[in-house]
């Protein structure tokens, strides 16, 4: 799970205080699975903190749709998402979390382990090359989602 922040000149979650002087924009949170495919997309206000845009998704049953049903194993996390209820939601749910630590020094040289952040970094990466998602000009949420998602199958499948 990642989250990125995406200009919206024309948004809807802008503003939301006017005493608040974050960017014009909204933060995209995304879901992958193992292979960087999306299972879920959220929005929120460029100012939210990604603690807040994460409960959703830990809570999130990605086999919902399946007739196969496969408990996910990991979840792999950034710094910003360090936070001891998360930690503890994701425990609940028996699984996994690897989260990187706050203050945490990179590592460096042979790591043991298999690395598993650079697939939803790719996700935002493949999200960002296409200009209607880069800079959201819809004004309501659900059309630049709409736009999201149809591009998300036509890049899948």
């Amino acid at each position: 799970m990642d989250s990125a922040i995406v200009k919206a000149p024309k948004g809807e979650f802008n503003r939301q205080n006017p005493t608040d002087r974050a960017k014009l924009g909204v933060k995209r949170h995304i879901l992958t699975d193992g292979n960087g495919i999306p299972l879920a997309i959220t929005l929120t206000g460029a100012n939210v903190h990604d603690k807040h845009g994460s409960k959703r998704y830990v809570e999130f049953d990605p086999n919902y749709f399946r007739k196969k049903r496969k408990k996910p194993k990991h979840l792999c996390l950034d710094k910003g998402y360090d936070f001891k209820d998360i930690e503890a939601s994701i425990k609940r749910r028996n699984i996994r979390s690897h989260i990187r630590k706050k203050g945490e020094k990179p590592l460096i040289g042979k790591y043991k382990g298999k690395s598993r952040r650079w697939v939803v970094e790719r996700t935002n990466s493949w999200h960002n090359r296409f200009r209607a998602i880069l800079i959201r000009w819809e004004k309501k949420s659900e059309n630049y989602l709409g736009i999201s998602l149809s591009r998300k199958l036509d890049h899948c499948f």
